[in-house]
């Protein structure tokens, strides 16, 4: 055999043998009239463990290309080549070659586990359904106000939802602006992504903090993006770190997330957003400010965001009610410049011909209720009475094992651990005593850290979650 595996490929080698295979049964290396080569003998052969061969022929039979026959041998499918002509797609190349990357597998991992009814969520950046205003949105539901259209709505989504975050976003976060520079989006995922796919090309620099949700998010590297990080300490990114980024690798957009930051919770300081806005003016770098958290605040305090500060028209502006009424609404928006607003709303326009219109109704009439103000309040009074919790565990389970940052709002908690540990074998452990977290390693940053989120569960339940972290902990 003249072929060899390729062992610093990321592919596993199962795979470069089901696909050297499959490839030699096409061009006839491997005969239809003649057995292939034993499991024992090919491994033997390839020097790799007989279970890799195994899961190898595993897949090879699965796509209906050969056939184990016990006592006789392994042959290549009779009916492959034969009348029917019917043979099965090797979906995993179909599923390998597409541009679009999947997530990380810590991350399919994670999600994974979060299915299961009885882990303690610790990672979920989302609410309990308990936060949620559930009563409220089923009164409006069971109304006969549906104002909406059933037909295509407004490529850039519903008149009247873009009138109301018009006022809802200068009532709350002090930016002016007109339906007409807003976008309805599928949360602020979908906002990203179009933001990425429509105003940047392969190989552009971009910037985003470290550590960052954003670090995980596919679309960065399906795009071929160059991603450049900036350090986030206790009070945001330092902006004078961006004029050095600059300088090297022409950035053409940075991406932050500067109130109450995922994973850190830190607030970026007033100062530095100040002179954020100044460089990027000077520079004539795009701001993408991702703004989940601003009216999460413990403190009552109204907090400004960098598109309330900004004079020049710089800052594109991404907010939705998934961190702060309901995920599975499914309702963001984009707030910014006509011209990218309209850019914007083709490409969306080409993806699902606009969105639903049952769900802009509903957030309409929830953003233009009394209800909202009700609601805001008492979903910051529960987030601050879970962090607190969630202090107060960590103190008491770890004490000075970790360090952490306190948020003042926000949903998730940033902590280092001060002991060196295997990060894959901790989450293991913490997931064999029924909790989950997200690792540090994820979020950009080094191994060291981990992010909790305290919105998914009651104070109780965190304070389990806690407890059996630590248990996992102190096992390494």
């Amino acid at each position: 055999m003249v072929w060899n595996i390729d062992r610093k490929s990321k592919k596993p080698i199962y795979k470069q043998i089901a696909d050297y295979i499959e490839n030699g049964i096409a061009d006839g290396t491997f005969p239809s009239d003649k057995k292939l080569p034993s499991e024992r003998d090919l491994a033997k052969e390839l020097d790799v463990n007989r279970s890799t061969v195994v899961a190898a022929y595993d897949e090879l039979e699965s796509n209906g290309l050969i056939q184990r026959n016990r006592g006789s041998g392994t042959t290549i499918s009779k009916d492959i080549w034969g009348i029917t002509k019917k043979r099965i797609p090797s979906w995993n190349r179909y599923i390998e070659a597409g541009p679009f990357l999947p997530n990380l597998p810590v991350s399919q991992r994670i999600r994974k586990e979060m299915e299961k009814q009885t882990i303690i969520n610790l990672a979920s950046g989302e609410l309990s359904e308990d936060l949620f205003p559930i009563k409220v949105l089923r009164e409006i539901t069971n109304t006969q106000s549906f104002i909406g259209r059933l037909g295509y709505d407004h490529p850039q989504g519903s008149e009247a939802l873009r009138t109301s975050i018009t006022k809802h976003v200068k009532e709350f976060r002090n930016i002016k602006t007109d339906p007409s520079s807003i976008l309805i989006t599928s949360g602020a995922q979908q906002a990203l992504h179009l933001i990425v796919q429509c105003l940047l090309s392969p190989g552009d620099s971009v910037v985003i903090e470290d550590p960052s949700y954003h670090y995980n998010l596919p679309i960065f590297r399906s795009t071929g993006l160059k991603t450049y990080f900036l350090p986030v300490d206790k009070d945001g990114i330092n902006p004078d770190d961006l004029v050095s980024l600059h300088k090297k690798h022409r950035i053409k957009i940075i991406f932050l997330n500067p109130v109450f930051q995922n994973p850190t919770g830190v607030l970026m300081h007033k100062n530095r957003r100040k002179k954020l806005l100044e460089i990027s003016s000077e520079l004539g770098i795009p701001v993408i400010e991702d703004d989940p958290y601003s009216l999460t605040s413990f403190s009552g305090e109204e907090i400004s965001t960098l598109k309330s500060m900004d004079l020049n028209g710089n800052v594109l502006y991404i907010s939705s009610l998934s961190k702060i009424v309901a995920s599975g609404l499914r309702i963001g928006w984009i707030i910014g410049p006509r011209a990218v607003i309209e850019r914007l709303a083709d490409a969306k326009q080409q993806v699902d011909f606009g969105h639903a219109s049952f769900t802009q109704w509903i957030a309409n009439d929830f953003l233009e209720s009394e209800a909202f103000h009700s609601h805001m309040k008492d979903l910051v009074k529960k987030l601050e009475s879970r962090r607190n919790q969630i202090v107060k565990s960590l103190q008491y389970y770890l004490k000075d094992q970790v360090d952490f940052f306190t948020p003042q709002g926000g949903i998730h908690i940033w902590c280092r651990i001060n002991k060196e540990f295997n990060e894959i074998h901790l989450l293991e452990e913490a997931i064999k005593r029924g909790v989950i977290y997200v690792p540090g390693s994820t979020m950009g940053s080094d191994q060291g850290h981990v992010r909790f989120t305290y919105a998914r569960e009651k104070e109780e339940v965190i304070n389990e979650g806690i407890k059996r972290f630590a248990q996992a902990l102190h096992l390494l």
